[in-house]
């Protein structure tokens, strides 16, 4: 795997919120090649390489993925289990990037084999510093470690 792009996957409805995860994480290089999309429907097409994103060529299967949970068409938690449940899909890491803390968010994420799960400061500034060191955790620190646990299972 050496020399390929790292590539992150966004689920993200909030345009907000995406720009400034995509500035960071591509201002830190953290990542060489940022998807984004909007909603649940749209996250399975991708990653199930459906619909407009039928060319696995032109839209990669992840290395990492980004979950918001609040999303229109297919809520999060669902597209957290389908992930999950998939034998190509399932060594992907997600991480949860939600606004909610809810007990009970946190519990259907953790029975769904999420990987992490991070609430959304509210402070724009706490929100670049979380942003920063989850990139520096999950795509520089744990880089190979996955790379090669997905070589071994794909």
């Amino acid at each position: 795997m050496a020399g390929r792009a790292m590539t992150l996957f966004l689920i993200e409805d909030d345009d907000a919120h995406a720009e400034l995860i995509i500035r960071i994480l591509r201002d830190e290089g953290f990542a060489d090649l940022i998807f984004r999309v909007q909603d649940g429907e749209e996250a399975l097409d991708f990653l199930f390489h459906q619909g407009k994103y039928c060319d696995a060529s032109k839209y990669p299967t992840p290395d990492i993925i980004l979950l918001d949970l609040r999303l229109p068409k297919v809520d999060g938690h669902e597209v957290l289990t389908i992930i999950k449940k998939d034998r190509r899909l399932r060594t992907i890491p997600v991480v949860v990037l939600s606004s909610s803390d809810s007990p009970r968010d946190l519990k259907l994420a953790a029975e769904n084999y999420v990987n992490s799960y991070i609430t959304k400061p509210l402070d724009l500034l706490k929100f670049q510093k979380m942003l920063k060191e989850l990139g520096a955790y999950w795509l520089t620190w744990n880089r190979h470690h996955f790379q090669e646990q997905r070589e071994h299972h794909v």
